[in-house]
């Protein structure tokens, strides 16, 4: 599956480069051997180049993505009151449904170990959301939540190290399926495909809401939305760079990759709002800030309280 958070096997270019089998295994002759290497495509030319080479940027700006989030959580401290829930739940939703289309279609194993990575940061920015608000709700503090936090986000570690190699063990199972159930499954993968995109969309309905209710952005780091939006931009412009270069038919490889089109273009499209609203209401002051000014107006009365008080 072609996510539209990371790039997929471009099967109808990289298929028609391959040379003849030798011994058994077909030859990359005129192909970029880091390309060969990490992604098993045979790249031939500058539209290929350009389209695996875009695609990894758009890798990367996800990969980035939700890290400055994780740390703005961490030094604000009221994640709760500045994050929607359903933001994160349909994040999380559309990694995993993401996963599953990746396994059903028998993806590369960078491919496998990155949705994996998605996941883990969902993870982090879903046990920081709950920790903070069972934290910030409750009157005394409580070392043990700490801990429970800590041992969760180990356990979630250890599993999800171990989830890329047994996943790509097992994925010869599928490989050796009959034409008909090999069929089928590669029909659930693209429906996964499209659930991943709707939930996705989905995601960033209840975030604008939220800062809409909140009249502020605060407490939510920009980076994750601009990350997100180089991200989904340079996936789409990755699949119309390879046009030109494709053998087969142009609107089947459109077809194919429609779902995370939509996906990875609406997604963009909702983070201009989102972008708007942090434009907008970065004036508003926060209560902190409010509390910070007036400061200075309360001291000198304070002050001269003292000074009538001894006379």
């Amino acid at each position: 599956m072609a996510s539209a958070r990371f790039p997929g096997k471009n099967v109808d270019v990289s298929a028609a480069n391959w040379t003849a089998p030798a011994l058994s295994r077909p030859l990359c002759v005129n192909g970029t051997p880091w390309i060969l290497y990490l992604l098993e495509e045979c790249v031939d030319n500058v539209w290929e180049y350009c389209s695996v080479v875009i695609g990894l940027i758009s890798m990367f700006c996800f990969l980035l993505s939700t890290l400055p989030q994780v740390i703005e959580a961490y030094r604000n401290g009221k994640v709760e009151e500045a994050m929607s829930f359903g933001f994160l739940f349909f994040l999380f939703s559309g990694d995993l449904t993401s996963f599953a289309g990746c396994y059903l279609t028998s993806q590369l194993p960078i491919q496998i170990v990155t949705v994996v990575f998605y996941i883990f940061t969902d993870l982090i920015l879903i046990s920081q959301f709950l920790y903070y608000k069972i934290k910030n709700s409750s009157s005394r503090k409580s070392p043990v939540l700490k801990w429970l936090c800590f041992m969760w986000c180990g356990a979630a570690t250890l599993v999800l190290l171990a989830l890329p190699k047994l996943i790509i063990d097992n994925s010869s199972t599928l490989d050796t399926q009959s034409p008909a159930t090999s069929k089928s499954v590669e029909i659930t993968g693209y429906i996964c495909g499209y659930l991943a995109s709707v939930f996705y969309l989905c995601s960033r309905f209840p975030q604008l809401y939220k800062n809409f209710q909140r009249q502020s952005t605060e407490g939510t780091s920009y980076l994750l939305f601009a990350l997100a939006m180089m991200g989904n931009g340079t996936y789409g412009l990755s699949v119309i760079v390879i046009l030109p270069a494709l053998k087969g038919s142009k609107r089947n490889f459109i077809i194919k990759h429609l779902a995370w089109l939509i996906g990875s273009l609406g997604v963009l499209i909702l983070d201009f709002f989102v972008t708007a609203q942090f434009v907008i209401y970065r004036k508003n002051c926060s209560p902190k800030t409010s509390t910070l000014l007036s400061v200075p107006e309360v001291e000198p009365l304070l002050c001269e309280d003292e000074e009538l008080s001894v006379l």
